[in-house]
């Protein structure tokens, strides 16, 4: 990230766009769902409808979304297609999110802007 001539902070290069459509891909509680199943090993959306108890159209939805932003690919086999995580720097995020989650305790959760009590 690169600050802006005027010291302001704001970031110059669009790394920081990306950095938010990374995280804004992830923030979805369906699309983090997959994303951590499919770290366990490929699967079909069948699989994922089963493990995860949601509606078809949904997960297709989702891995769709998941497969456009680069970080979930389909290896098709006949005429199924098994989905995998397409960069295993994923799963080390997902561990150092983890982390970060133990770390700070409830202070996430309980943030009144983004935290889980449902006020947004």
């Amino acid at each position: 990230m690169t600050m802006n001539k005027g010291g302001q902070g704001a970031c110059a290069d669009s790394g920081l766009d990306a950095a938010e459509a990374l995280f804004h891909s992830l923030s979805d509680g369906t699309r983090l769902a997959i994303v951590r199943r499919l770290a366990r090993g490929e699967g079909r959306v069948t699989d994922l409808v089963d493990q995860l108890g949601l509606a078809q159209s949904t997960v297709s939805k989702h891995v769709s979304c998941l497969r456009d932003c680069g970080l979930v690919e389909g290896r098709p086999e006949g005429r199924q297609v098994f989905y995998s995580l397409s960069r295993p720097e994923l799963i080390t995020l997902l561990a150092a999110a983890e982390t970060l989650l133990a770390a700070t305790g409830n202070a996430v959760a309980l943030c009144p802007t983004y935290g889980t009590d449902g006020v947004r």
